[in-house]
């Protein structure tokens, strides 16, 4: 890993709200100074897509980022949504709307969104990499790649058969779904590796999960390093692996922005001895999930 070019990207999929019952009701005033802070301290990346906060989320970065800030200060991310196209036109028409929405005249980095089994037949049969491909010779993407949300098994397939359209991968990592059987993000990484992908993270901290954890395990970060937080644990692990160099984080208060650029300005891959304890976290918080969810379970009365 070259920590040169290990970097940390701003998540735009959970932005501060002024109403929590409103997924549109974005609170500029926080954003705002959220997205100023951290291209203040010389981080760049924004990840926004189609379909986030109730298909306004790109207006929003548009509102908070693009309309503030000179282009050449920052880098920005969006995502074709697979499930929402309806053929080789709509493709177009789709993201034809997403430059409008994010006032910009090109992307520098485009995702085919939500890629799975369930859409895959659909990119093939309207040819959605090369459309990605073609965006790329037109100069209105700068490079190209997947978020991907499935099984190692086609991950490996669209890689074998359409990897040149692709210039990185987006995976979901962290040390609890290492090798959960329904993520399995270490195959995924190793199969990135393997078809020399780079790797963009995403769900580091399980969309908050690892970043308020149980009590034995914050006790087991704590009684080895009392400065760190949860999060940093998480992030630090999704940093390491071989392959990453972005990872996203969706930062909603300055806290969590302050501690994810700390760990990121200062970063040191894990120790084998803080692996250890990174693990013995994992198999404590899963055994809490399961848990949890039988308690649930037999509340509402299906067990």
């Amino acid at each position: 890993m070259d920590l040169k070019q290990l970097e940390l990207g701003f998540g735009c999929m959970r932005m501060p709200l002024l109403d929590p019952e409103d997924n549109t009701s974005f609170d500029f005033q926080k954003i705002e100074a959220l997205f100023d802070r951290y291209l203040e301290q010389g981080f760049q990346y924004f990840d926004t897509a189609y379909t986030y906060h109730g298909y306004h989320a790109e207006e929003a970065v548009k509102k908070a980022l693009v309309e503030r800030h000179p282009r050449d200060t920052f880098r920005l991310a969006t995502k074709m949504p697979l499930r929402d196209f309806k053929d080789e036109e709509d493709l177009e028409r789709v993201f034809q709307e997403q430059l409008d929405h994010c006032g910009v005249d090109f992307f520098d980095s485009y995702l085919l969104h939500n890629m799975g089994q369930n859409v895959y037949e659909k990119c093939c049969k309207y040819h959605v990499f090369d459309f990605v491909q073609r965006k790329k010779k037109e100069g209105k993407i700068r490079e190209a790649g997947m978020s991907f949300h499935d099984m190692p098994e086609l991950l490996e397939e669209i890689l074998e058969t359409y990897g040149d359209a692709l210039d990185f991968v987006q995976l979901q990592i962290n040390y609890l779904d290492w090798e959960q059987p329904n993520v399995q993000s270490k195959k995924c990484l190793e199969i990135a590796r393997r078809y020399h992908k780079p790797v963009v993270v995403m769900e580091p901290c399980k969309g908050g999960m690892l970043a308020k954890v149980p009590e034995e395990v914050e006790k087991l970060f704590r009684d080895y390093d009392p400065e760190a937080f949860a999060a940093s644990w998480a992030m630090r692990f999704a940093a390491s692996q071989e392959g990453v160099f972005r990872v996203l984080s969706g930062m909603n208060d300055e806290s969590q922005l302050e501690d994810n650029m700390k760990t990121f300005r200062e970063f040191k891959p894990l120790t084998e001895e803080e692996y250890d304890i990174i693990w013995k976290a994992a198999s404590v918080s899963d055994a809490v999930s399961v848990k949890k969810h039988v308690r649930s379970t037999f509340r509402s009365g299906n067990i």
